[in-house]
């Protein structure tokens, strides 16, 4: 025999929180007609719920249920810091479809794991969205899964262990690297590990892309670096240039170009010491020689002074 559970209150709120938290918009009077009971009971329904997600682990404003008069319906809303929201998302997304980053699968596992922080009901329309893009979606040659593997170089990072592996150059020779890392790093389509030679051989940082790296295994050696030497990743970004490395430069030159607000956004310590005639003199401190490759990409509109 089936068993009538609308008149069953505990049901009742079962049901309801579902349908919240699911993402549906419920309205009293629909549920009313459900279950077959007044519009102030499920009024009072929603009230218990209310006063439960205030009772529980939920701080103030974490979850709620809250009324949006456009649609006519209770819905819930969840904290920020736990959720992303629906432009968040999108916008997360669109990230990592123009990055080209990742393989086919993990691309497509990591936007299905974004999508699911949306409601149904506006999943379909980011999903509609991103949907040329991640039917078009052309990943990097190399074709590698790297997410475990950037979590395993992160690993040694974290310990301060020197790392051994092979390494094979874009003119395709390999060779044998023993390398102290202390950071990861991505730019133009590709991570990155950074990292001191084990050997001293050289002062300043050395960069590996992590697509080309091979059987990267610990030493169980551990290195120590004093605080005051830490390698700071954040500083080390705005000075490195198509993440070539190399000893600290600083590079002078006049632009003359359209748009010196591009100058100060790609080059992040650049400092304007002049303006004549829309000419400006800029100041730039940066790593290595990959400063020299956009400069060069600027044409007439650059002159190196020093």
């Amino acid at each position: 025999m089936a068993v009538d559970y609308n008149g069953n209150k505990g049901f009742r709120l079962l049901s309801i929180y579902e349908n919240l938290n699911k993402g549906e918009v419920i309205s009293k009077t629909q549920l009313s007609e459900q279950f077959k009971v007044s519009e102030k009971t499920i009024q009072r329904d929603i009230d218990d719920l209310r006063a439960y997600l205030a009772d529980t682990h939920f701080a103030e404003g974490e979850v709620s249920i809250k009324y949006d008069r456009l649609r006519g319906g209770y819905f819930l809303i969840r904290m920020e810091r736990e959720w992303l929201t629906n432009e968040e998302v999108l916008a997360t997304c669109k990230i990592l479809l123009e990055s080209r980053a990742f393989c086919k699968e993990e691309l497509d596992m990591l936007l299905s794991k974004l999508l699911m922080q949306v409601t149904p009901t506006d999943r379909r329309q980011v999903e509609e969205l991103i949907r040329n893009e991640q039917f078009c979606y052309i990943p990097l040659q190399h074709g590698k899964k790297l997410l475990r593997f950037l979590w395993e170089l992160s690993q040694y990072i974290k310990r301060n262990e020197t790392i051994h592996f092979t390494y094979c150059r874009k003119d395709g020779v390999q060779r044998e690297h023993k390398v102290k890392p202390v950071a990861i790093m991505f730019s133009e389509y590709y991570f990155y590990l950074v990292g001191f030679m084990a050997d001293g051989s050289k002062d300043y940082p050395t960069v590996f892309r992590v697509d080309r790296m091979k059987s990267a295994k610990g030493t169980k050696e551990n290195f120590y670096i004093p605080y005051r030497d830490k390698f700071n990743d954040g500083e080390f970004r705005k000075r490195v240039q198509f993440m070539y490395s190399g000893e600290l430069r600083r590079v002078t030159f006049e632009y003359s170009g359209s748009s010196v607000e591009s100058v100060l956004d790609r080059l992040p310590t650049a400092e304007i010491l002049s303006r004549v005639d829309n000419v400006y003199t800029i100041k730039v401190e940066v790593y290595g020689n990959g400063i020299n490759m956009w400069l060069k990409s600027q044409g007439e509109h650059v002159t190196i002074k020093e």
